[in-house]
């Protein structure tokens, strides 16, 4: 399978060019995505200025679309606001354009998403057929599937996938976190008792490899089975490392600090991966301690 990855150089993006065989990749800087990724095909792309170059496509069976804007680099300005969505929109919607400009075109689209798709829904159980929610980060993911969506037309699958809280060894949430714990200044977020749609990167990108390479169709959760609430992940977090987590930040704390973004960190998602699972794909870290384990010990799977 010849793919072609957007995001690349990003913490899901390295992992998944590492396990694949002469990819492609779309890059603003093709040169230092060279220098980060190793021997890969790197063109240029400004992903909102206008549709990637067609040659880029050359072979390519499989496109994976990770690029976006950060959501969780720090307070939601209304700029800040503005170029998380801009930059998923317009760049899935010139992606999309390339493709039907092509004589030959990917079988498949796998693209981005996030679980903040659902929204704020307490307890209620959460699949992929479950309404979209309400609130900033739905509206973005929403409108982010539409773009992909569209994709569908030219005769290509498109596999959404609703990326949960992404632990893995050097990066994604668990990156932000272990500096705290590891100082014994962890805690809960908020109440603690909302629900924590977790997955160890290995699954995210074995998911994403296998949906590109199965029947798979329409929106897919990557979460793992074992959800938790946010005080059972800072129990098991803070066991670990061997270190206490006696201070929380309650949800007032958050929202001064972090405004808007702040409160989505109190949000209660409790998804589960039912595509996945009815899918055939087996979670290589199906609870949150083995996660942990394998993370804090530098242990990555590698798919060939």
């Amino acid at each position: 399978m010849r793919a072609l990855v957007t995001g690349a150089t990003g913490f899901i993006g390295r992992k998944l060019v590492a396990g694949l065989a002469n990819p492609v990749v779309l890059s603003r800087s093709p040169d230092a995505a060279r220098r980060t990724l190793g021997n890969v095909d790197a063109f240029a792309w400004d992903a909102e200025a206008g549709p990637p170059p067609a040659e880029a496509f050359d072979g390519v069976d499989a496109v994976f679309h990770l690029a976006g804007e950060p959501v969780a680099a720090g307070r939601w300005t209304r700029q800040r606001k503005a170029r998380i969505l801009d930059s998923r929109v317009r760049g899935t919607r010139h992606l999309v354009q390339a493709m039907e400009a092509l004589a030959h075109r990917p079988s498949v689209l796998v693209s981005a998403s996030a679980v903040g798709y659902y929204g704020n829904r307490g307890d209620e159980a959460l699949d992929e057929a479950a309404s979209p929610g309400q609130g900033f980060l739905a509206d973005v993911c929403g409108a982010w599937e539409a773009e992909a969506g569209r994709a569908r037309a030219l005769g290509i699958r498109v596999v959404p996938i609703r990326i949960g809280i992404v632990l893995g060894e050097d990066g994604g949430a668990l990156g932000r976190l272990l500096p705290l714990f590891k100082a014994g200044l962890g805690g809960t977020l908020g109440p603690g008792s909302q629900w924590m749609p977790w997955v160890h990167a290995d699954d995210v990108v074995g998911l994403m490899r296998h949906v590109a390479t199965t029947q798979a169709d329409g929106p897919v959760n990557a979460v793992a089975p074992g959800i938790v609430t946010n005080r059972e992940f800072t129990k098991a977090l803070a066991a670990a490392l061997g270190r206490p987590a006696f201070l929380p930040v309650p949800s007032f704390a958050l929202r001064l600090a972090l405004g808007e973004f702040g409160e989505s960190l109190v949000h209660s998602q409790r998804v589960t991966p039912a595509a996945a699972l009815a899918s055939g794909y087996d979670f290589v870290y199906g609870t949150v301690d083995a996660a942990l384990s394998a993370a804090l010990a530098g242990g990555s799977v590698r798919y060939g």
